[in-house]
């Protein structure tokens, strides 16, 4: 995305003569006019901007007013604000920094300082930008399990505590299914590693397609997957897991593995679950007592 600057002055003369200045000596790209803070406010709601340079003088909303009410949202509160204006008197200055003015420049400027001081902000902003990004990678890496690019155990976990807490709030029903891979440890035995690593792989990839955007999936452990359904009970978690379990049999490979999988299915709320361990012990003895009938089918809590 174009670096862009947005310019807030009562004055169009004196937006065109930031806007001249500006051009070609800072990496600006794109320049948004706002003739008060109302204005400028509604432009940064409805477009990216790196840079604010804004006058205090201003009609309808003034320039600290409008700084009052950038800091009334998050997304907005990292963009830097160059003051402009022609009150020189240090209360104002100290009153626009405390508001939220990242630097302060008087009428009239010199055109140097200016680009020097409005290229400083927008250094400042690249660098909280691409750190912010850096971050946001690094936590995504640690929820997710590097094999099969599903939330891993942990974040699993955190997830299915708040889904329990929001479900007991707001009186609604969500299910735990939990997936194995039948005799998984033969396939390792038989194919190889690798092989083992390519059906765990393709279950993952078979369960990001039959789930709705907002169930999770996570790999639980080894061959274990784990699921979270909300907004569901447990007659149509059962109808979920009977796809999953069929279409896990479809899979097939070039070396001739062939797999099945065992399911089982947990809901909450339920008079003897209270909490997210008793909800995982409810479905793995679902789990289990599928795999004790038999392997490739789907076992039910309570059931």
């Amino acid at each position: 995305m174009e670096p862009s600057c947005l310019i807030a002055d009562d004055s169009k003369s004196a937006r065109s003569q930031i806007i001249n200045i500006l051009k070609g000596a800072t990496p600006f790209k794109t320049f948004l006019e706002a003739g008060n803070g109302n204005e400028a406010f509604k432009m940064l709601l409805d477009a990216s901007v790196d840079v604010i340079i804004c006058d205090l003088e201003m009609p309808e909303l003034d320039g600290l007013k409008f700084l009052k009410l950038i800091s009334t949202r998050e997304e907005l509160r990292n963009i830097p604000v160059v003051v402009v204006t022609v009150n020189d008197d240090l209360e104002t200055k100290i009153k626009g920094l405390e508001y939220g003015a990242s630097d302060y420049v008087t009428k009239p400027f010199n055109p140097e300082e200016l680009v020097a001081r409005v290229k400083v902000q927008h250094k400042i902003k690249s660098l909280q930008d691409h750190l912010k990004k850096n971050n946001e990678l690094l936590l995504n890496l640690s929820n997710i399990d590097p094999l099969t690019q599903l939330f891993n155990r942990r974040y699993f976990l955190e997830t299915l505590e708040k889904e329990l807490m929001r479900s007991s709030r707001a009186n609604t029903s969500f299910s735990l299914l939990m997936l194995d891979i039948d005799h998984f440890k033969q396939i390792n035995d038989t194919y190889g590693h690798q092989a083992g690593d390519r059906a765990l792989e393709e279950v993952a990839k078979l369960l990001r397609q039959h789930l709705r955007q907002y169930d999770i999936a996570a790999r639980f452990g080894g061959d274990e997957f784990a699921l979270v359904l909300p907004h569901t009970k447990l007659p149509q978690a059962l109808d979920v897991a009977e796809r999953l379990r069929a279409a896990v049999e479809t899979l097939s490979f070039p070396d001739g593995l062939r797999m099945t999988a065992s399911l089982g299915a947990a809901c909450f709320p339920e008079t003897n679950i209270t909490a997210i361990d008793e909800l995982i012990r409810e479905a793995d003895v679902a789990l289990y007592n599928a795999k004790r009938a038999g392997r490739n089918r789907v076992g039910a809590m309570n059931a």
